[in-house]
């Protein structure tokens, strides 16, 4: 499920940077997807740079809350499947946005050069990051996972979450060589 979380969400964050180009009028040249490196989405014309930027983030957090919202409404079995996922979205594209900011490198990089202030890209983290916990609480029976309570430990979240982020940074780091 995390393979297919990680392939899924590059594929909403660079659909949502299309989308953005397509409605500002810009050109895509090409999607690059790769499960070994970061996606990205290259234009031909960009005449409206910020929105472009702010579509990735905003595509990977919005269309899996949608995907969700669907699920939810037409009471899906594997509703939980589509929880983890806006769950893992909200909480890499926070750590994508408010952690990388502070390297000013990638999408995060590209909104500060367009005017962005960098505490906006912090609560955009600060934001989704928690929220996408919050729709991970709970799951870890339906993985497996988890106490008898249905509820995942404390300490294990946080675990999660310094992995989590450990390998974004590494990736950001290597990414840009």
């Amino acid at each position: 499920m995390l393979l297919l979380s990680v392939l899924g969400m590059m594929i909403v964050h660079e659909f949502g940077h299309v989308l953005a180009a397509w409605t500002s009028g810009g050109t895509v040249a090409q999607v690059v997807l790769h499960p070994l490196e970061f996606g990205r989405t290259d234009l031909a014309e960009n005449p409206h740079p910020l929105w472009v930027a702010w579509g990735g983030a905003l595509g990977g957090t919005l269309l899996p809350l949608c995907l969700l919202w669907i699920a939810k409404y037409k009471r899906l079995s594997a509703f939980y499947l589509f929880q983890f996922f806006a769950g893992f979205c909200l909480v890499v594209q926070g750590i994508y946005l408010g952690v990388v900011s502070f390297m000013n490198a990638a999408d995060a990089g590209d909104l500060m050069r367009h005017g962005t202030p960098h505490w906006v890209l912090v609560l955009f983290g600060l934001v989704t990051v928690p929220s996408g916990f919050f729709l991970w609480n709970g799951l870890g029976p339906q993985y497996g996972l988890g106490q008898s309570a249905g509820e995942v430990s404390r300490r294990d979240a946080i675990v999660t979450f310094i992995l989590l982020l450990a390998v974004i940074i590494i990736e950001v780091l290597v990414g840009s060589r």
